[in-house]
């Protein structure tokens, strides 16, 4: 390429690396923006420091542990902030694998597309603050089906297990490699050999103990399946996912379309690897009632490209995706201030006696020292939580309830379905909280309270 051509892909990895690393404190020391953080991030510390490779929690499989695990070698406790540093550069490098993609797909042009979008994606920079494992995936996306798209099976085969260490559905890019290999059964052969063998270096236990490891990610499909606070009235899942497309890539994403359209009708090797990769992940997500936007994130790479293919439109679609980017920006500006919930933290902890019997919702900050009865999140499907009734922790001994917006606003939009939990919050509602906090005045994040079940002195 010409000076000009890496000058403009040096620029937008460059704006990538600036929307994912402004903000990337938020919530610190806890993992406010996502509990799988908690989830994965102190199982990693772990590793490094007498525990062993072993996860023992099968969630997800273990590639991110390994390579989050060497930067945690010389915390004294889990480092949230050493965790989302690397996933600033996983970010960036989805965004790189993304131009290298559209490059290879459809031209320079093509490439340049795919790559701008990644990088101002409002889901993908979202998720690129938080270390869980959804930008690895879309980042191993992207490199196996460029690896496809050049006819380099085995490699992309590889490339696929490692996506697969990541995340499980990235054996979904089995499908690229049998459509674009089915007329050369020996190298088919061959690359998913290699998917298995990458997804068995990088998450060697999933296979030493396969009964726990299929309960753990069937368990976790199952609750994806059945659907998950706050998506009650989404709608079907084909319009919900749609719409969380639309959110990351706006007005963009109907050129996509119109691109994956063509490719379908074209079918060259390179519309084969990207529709074939796009249509077999997006089935997959019919079925599912909980509609994240992070499971969106692996179809970015490949809509990009395909937005990128018309020639005479890249200019427009450049222009187009500054909706996205205005978007990350302002997202990107609440990251700046301080959590309502880490304000509640101190206050707690500065305010409550130690050993105090406390009951929490989910999504609030650990109370170290005190005496924590967690509240169950609820969903539907599970059975309410037979805690969440102020007679009962009364009985228990509780004498503070924390409860958090970010759980029981979501409860209230969908009253109905939960009335044992909506009940809960007004009887906690006809007393008067100890203390309140919620957006505002530098603050930002969900309202919280915390009520006393004693009188004063009790």
């Amino acid at each position: 390429m010409t000076r000009r051509w890496w000058l403009a892909l040096a620029a937008i990895l460059a704006l990538a690396a600036a929307l994912r690393a402004v903000g990337i404190r938020y919530g610190l020391p806890f993992p406010l923006l996502d509990p799988d953080e908690a989830s994965i991030v102190p199982r990693a510390w772990r590793m490094v420091h007498g525990g062993g490779l072993d996860p023992h929690w099968y969630d997800y499989p273990s590639a991110l542990m390994y390579v989050l695990a060497p930067f945690q070698a010389w915390q004294h406790e889990p480092s949230y902030l050493a965790a989302r540093l690397v996933m600033v550069v996983f970010g960036v490098g989805a965004v790189a694998g993304s131009w290298w993609l559209g490059r290879v797909a459809y031209g320079r042009r093509a490439g340049l597309v795919a790559a701008a979008a990644v990088a101002v994606c409002s889901t993908h920079v979202a998720y690129s603050h938080v270390a869980v494992t959804d930008v690895p995936l879309t980042a191993a996306v992207a490199v196996s089906l460029a690896l496809a798209v050049t006819g380099r099976l085995e490699w992309a085969g590889l490339a696929a297990g490692v996506a697969t260490g990541f995340k499980y559905p990235g054996v979904l890019l089995a499908v690229p490699l049998a459509v674009v290999g089915f007329h050369q059964l020996r190298r088919l052969v061959a690359s998913l050999g290699l998917l298995a063998v990458g997804f068995v270096v990088t998450s060697p236990f999933v296979v030493i103990h396969p009964r726990q490891a299929w309960g753990d990610a069937s368990r976790v499909n199952r609750l994806a399946r059945a659907g998950w606070l706050g998506f009650e009235h989404d709608g079907s899942a084909p319009v919900a996912f749609a719409h969380r497309l639309w959110s990351g890539l706006g007005p963009v994403l109907l050129i996509a379309a119109v691109g994956l359209g063509i490719a379908l009708w074209r079918r060259r090797r390179a519309d084969l690897v990207l529709a074939s990769f796009t249509l077999a992940y997006g089935l997959t997500l019919l079925p599912l009632h909980a509609h994240f936007g992070r499971y969106v994130l692996p179809l970015v790479p490949p809509l990009g490209a395909l937005a990128g293919r018309f020639r005479a439109l890249v200019p427009l679609t450049l222009a187009l995706l500054v909706v996205p980017l205005v978007w990350s920006i302002r997202d990107d500006r609440t990251l700046t201030r301080r959590d309502t919930r880490v304000a509640a933290q101190e206050w707690i902890q500065g305010n409550l006696p130690q050993g105090t019997a406390i009951a929490a919702d989910s999504s609030t900050p650990p109370l170290q020292g005190f005496r924590v009865l967690p509240l169950a999140l609820p969903g539907p499907g599970r059975p309410s939580d037979p805690n969440r009734d102020v007679s009962r922790l009364r009985r228990q001994g509780i004498r503070y309830v924390v409860v958090t917006g970010a759980v029981e606003d979501r409860v209230l939009a969908a009253a109905s379905d939960y009335p044992r939990e909506t009940s809960f919050l007004r009887g906690l509602g006809s007393l008067n909280p100890v203390y309140r906090v919620g957006p505002g005045h530098g603050l930002v994040g969900p309202w919280l309270r915390v009520y006393r079940l004693y009188p004063s002195g009790r």
